[in-house]
């Protein structure tokens, strides 16, 4: 059975929301085990045993959340060389921008050699004040759909062979 691992980091919900709902899009599909996982959680050993995978994380300051960082940091050599070829995507929820995180994590799965298979999205949340930015996040309906679709596309390819 083919096994879709979607990594998360969040501060506050927004990056969690959408990983649940492209959880919830993926679970959908049939013959794909689904592994939703913490960054703080996931390791090497979680990406070797995936056939595909959905990041999902903030833009902290203009870059990859600490978190996520975390997570790439210490997966990031002992998985050199032995994804080649796997196909993934990601959602980053920003602020205002996102651009830069989506670049910091392209160039990241670029050394893994992994397969861009839809292109990465940008959720807006339009917080830029310090108190809009430190609060709990909320995801309108329409994001969480596309995340939920997204999710489902990526189960249903694998489970199909596409990817």
């Amino acid at each position: 059975m083919k096994q879709l691992a979607i990594i998360w980091h969040s501060m506050t919900g927004g990056s969690e929301a959408l990983a649940r709902a492209a959880y919830e899009g993926a679970a959908r599909g049939q013959g794909v085990n689904v592994l939703m996982l913490n960054a703080a959680e996931a390791g090497a050993e979680h990406l070797l045993a995936a056939d595909g995978y959905l990041f999902v994380f903030p833009e902290n300051l203009a870059a990859i959340s600490g978190g996520m960082k975390s997570f790439f940091d210490r997966c990031y050599y002992p998985c050199l060389g032995a994804l080649n070829g796997r196909p993934y995507t990601m959602i980053v929820c920003a602020g205002s921008d996102g651009r830069n995180a989506v670049a910091q994590a392209e160039r990241i799965a670029t050394g893994w050699r992994l397969r861009q298979i839809l292109p990465s999205v940008i959720v807006c949340t339009h917080a830029q004040t310090q108190e809009a930015i430190l609060a709990a996040k909320t995801i309108d309906n329409v994001d969480l759909s596309a995340a939920a679709e997204m999710g489902e596309q990526i189960a249903t390819g694998l489970q199909m062979g596409i990817y």
